[in-house]
């Protein structure tokens, strides 16, 4: 749907005309998976697939969400009042649905004596719900910019961040980092994005894959999962365990000489865990290092390091998700892997620009033998972050 035709539909669903649409991206983490919650480094970058919202602030004291995904009998629109809100938010938050991200960055607003007036608001996303691609945090980043300029708040992006972040962890209930809002607040065209969570800077980073002769193809497994559900919350869990039981604040401060001098101070789970978080942020790093190098054809081994990364010590991988990497190695990918929380999802294949229908087809056969539905793949480009559209 056209930022005009959504305009329409605004003014067919509600009877006014928007005051203007604002879009933010879904993301791919190229690497960097789990770390953000540990103070480590992160390298996502947005893709083309965006979040929409028109919005329009009202005189009444109401919250009026509503969605492209169906009409008003399909989907009604969901409807609370502001200071209901801010005085029940949890109950709300539980079971308000894909409503939630946008009631949460009110919310988040308001924490901050940010005065949000009623409003009416149409979402249409095309990021695919449940994919590891940050659908949510597109959500949540869109309606951060329309308020922040609604509301004339002129927060910069780093506390924009702050505010979807907010929401997400407080008031959705999503144990999150902060890597998927800096993504879709953050990103350049053209470019990834280096992510250090520790002190929340952020640089771009070279990413012209077509310059490289590449492709870098997503491969949704059609598998959805949800940053709510126990296995993203355990593993958050153990990693808090991991650090307090080696005497550090984060796993920031943990390096592989260290891991290995205490070793025997973790139970083989935490330590599988902890080694992932250690290591994964070294493949960061020289990631980093071989793109500014203009290297890019090189990256591809570290990537397919960091999945068996995921799969072995994290174990947040799948088996749709394995044979995605597997039969796109098989096929002649440079590299593959998970993206995202895991448990489901996407994986990413870095391909030869020539060599895209072979993994494609390799991909989808794979799917097919196993009689699991047919996956969806796609190639993406680094696209831009969130910003006013009309």
């Amino acid at each position: 749907m056209t930022p005009d035709a959504l305009s329409a539909a605004f003014t067919d669903r509600f009877a006014l005309a928007p005051a203007g649409i604002w879009s933010a991206p879904g993301r791919v983490n190229l690497i960097g998976e789990h770390t953000d919650y540990n103070a480590g480094f992160a390298l996502p970058f947005a893709i083309e697939a965006r979040a929409y919202v028109a919005v329009r602030p009202t005189d009444d004291d109401e919250l009026a969400c509503a969605t492209t995904f169906g009409d008003e009998e399909a989907a009604p629109t969901v409807r609370l009042s502001r200071t209901e809100l801010a005085a029940d938010s949890s109950a709300f938050a539980g079971a308000g649905g894909w409503a939630r991200y946008l009631a949460g960055v009110a919310w988040a607003f308001d924490r901050r004596g940010i005065t949000v007036p009623g409003l009416r608001v149409l979402l249409h996303s095309d990021v695919p719900v449940g994919a590891g691609l940050s659908s949510s945090a597109a959500v949540e980043c869109a309606l951060a910019i329309a308020l922040n300029e609604l509301t004339e708040a002129n927060l910069d992006r780093t506390e924009l961040v702050q505010i979807c972040h907010e929401a997400e962890n407080n008031f959705v209930g999503a144990p999150t980092g902060i890597l998927d809002q800096s993504a879709s607040l953050l990103s350049v065209a053209g470019s990834g994005i280096f992510l250090d969570c520790r002190d929340r800077t952020t640089r771009p980073v070279p990413l012209d894959l077509a310059a490289h002769g590449l492709a870098l193809l997503i491969i949704d497994t059609r598998v959805t999962h949800a940053h709510e559900s126990g296995g993203y919350r355990d593993r958050v869990a153990s990693c808090v365990r991991g650090a307090r039981l080696l005497g550090v604040e984060t796993l920031r401060e943990v390096d592989l000489a260290l891991l290995a001098a205490r070793a025997e101070d973790l139970d083989e789970e935490t330590l599988r865990r902890v080694r992932h978080i250690v290591t994964e942020n070294a493949r960061v790093e020289e990631t980093v290092g071989l793109l500014d190098a203009g290297l890019l054809d090189q990256i591809g081994p570290i990537l397919t390091a960091s999945h068996a990364s995921m799969r072995d010590d994290y174990e947040i991988s799948s088996s749709e998700l394995d044979a995605a990497v597997e039969a796109s190695l098989r096929a002649g990918a440079i590299g593959a892997r998970m993206t995202g929380g895991g448990f489901g999802g996407s994986a990413i294949a870095l391909v030869a620009a020539e060599g895209t229908d072979a993994v494609r087809a390799a991909v989808r056969e794979g799917f097919a033998s196993r009689g699991w539905a047919e996956p969806r793949i796609y190639e993406t480009v680094p696209g831009p972050g969130a910003h006013r559209d009309i």
